[in-house]
């Protein structure tokens, strides 16, 4: 919670359209790479220079403009310039808590989405890590703004340097189609791992539940809860982008946006059902519990009850009256005894037959 304050205040007073980086702090430098592709031809090398995108931005052909890292403000800016990207879009791009969405900024439609990975954080354990991903979509090129290295396109990177598919003979448009694509894809990814683990945990539960299965369920939920709030605004830009409201995005790509749209709302409903098993696993623990709770209670009421007229024997024999009747019984100890386990025995059998025991 202390986090989430700290984050909203780095912002607090300055003007729209301020460039101050917000999220986890860096030190490796910014990398930039280029694929530049048409039909025929391709040319892929990393800038030595920003001002060397200048040389793209008119030519017909595609170009695909990877950038990774956006902790340095100062390079997003002059990416910015060069391609004549609003303040506040750029805003957006270094603040990397945003959620999901879409702007129009008819010359270019900006994209915010976020790409989740499951990192294995220690032994057998595993944890849904999040990165915004910026999408800056314009008439022959795309630039995609990206917090750390590693990603999920190396699939569309192989597409286009193999001419795979349609990629190579479609414009900017289709490129931006293939990267949102590629994140949402790897969404199912997460959910088989998520999945993978419920029925582990299902296991777990039926077969010997522990205060750390409970702590497990608590976690998974979380999880849950954060890959809803990642993918769940996505629906609605993906929605919008399919039913054509930017003039980027040309009509042969929307139909592939809504593709794309359907598997997003598999996801959500994946999701959704993920969240319900684990609202009812949790109900089935604590209903193991309690009923482990009232095995324990039962067999201790029972052993209180059965030593109860035991007890009273022993305290009637353990007064110290001079003039008690059996006190001078030659076999009065041992037939006592045998009494109490006749009395013990007997209660015994009761509970047996009324279906306590």
């Amino acid at each position: 919670m202390s986090r989430v304050f700290k984050i909203k205040t780095k912002k607090v007073g300055l003007p729209p359209g301020t460039l101050i980086h917000v999220g986890e702090e860096r030190t490796e430098p910014v990398r930039i790479t280029i694929l530049d592709y048409d039909q025929d031809q391709l040319q892929e090398f990393c800038l030595t220079s920003i001002d060397q995108c200048l040389d793209f931005k008119a030519k017909p052909s595609t170009t695909w403009i990877d950038v990774v890292g956006v902790h340095r403000p100062e390079v997003i800016e002059k990416i910015g310039d060069c391609f004549n990207i609003h303040p506040l879009a750029l805003e957006d791009i270094v603040h990397t808590e945003q959620r999901p969405k879409m702007e129009d900024y008819d010359d270019y439609v900006f994209i915010v989405l976020r790409m989740l990975a499951s990192i294995e954080i220690a032994k057998g354990e595993e944890e849904i890590r999040s990165e915004q991903v910026s999408l800056i979509v314009g008439r022959g090129f795309v630039i995609s703004f990206q917090e750390t290295e590693g990603d999920v396109f190396d699939s569309v990177r192989d597409r286009i340097r193999k001419s795979k598919g349609k990629i190579r003979r479609k414009g900017a448009d289709y490129l931006a189609y293939s990267l949102i694509d590629a994140v949402v894809d790897n969404y199912f990814l997460i959910l088989e791992d998520v999945g993978e683990d419920l029925e582990v945990l299902e296991d777990e539960l039926i077969s010997s539940p522990t205060p750390g299965t409970s702590q497990h369920i608590h976690e998974m939920k979380r999880d849950m809860i954060f890959f809803r709030k990642s993918v769940w605004p996505l629906r609605d830009v993906i929605s919008r982008l399919a039913r054509g409201e930017s003039e980027i995005f040309e009509e042969s790509t929307e139909i592939y946006l809504r593709d794309v749209y359907d598997h997003t709302v598999q996801v959500i409903d994946a999701i959704e059902t993920f969240r319900d098993i684990l609202s009812g696993m949790l109900d089935i623990y604590l209903s193991s519990i309690s009923n482990r709770m009232n095995e324990v209670m039962k067999v201790l009421t029972i052993i209180a009850t059965i030593f109860i007229p035991l007890t009273l024997v022993a305290g009637i024999y353990g007064m110290n009256f001079d003039y008690m009747p059996e006190l001078r019984w030659h076999w009065g100890y041992p037939a006592i005894l045998l009494f109490m386990l006749v009395v013990g025995l007997v209660m015994l059998l009761y509970f047996r037959r009324r279906g306590w025991l």
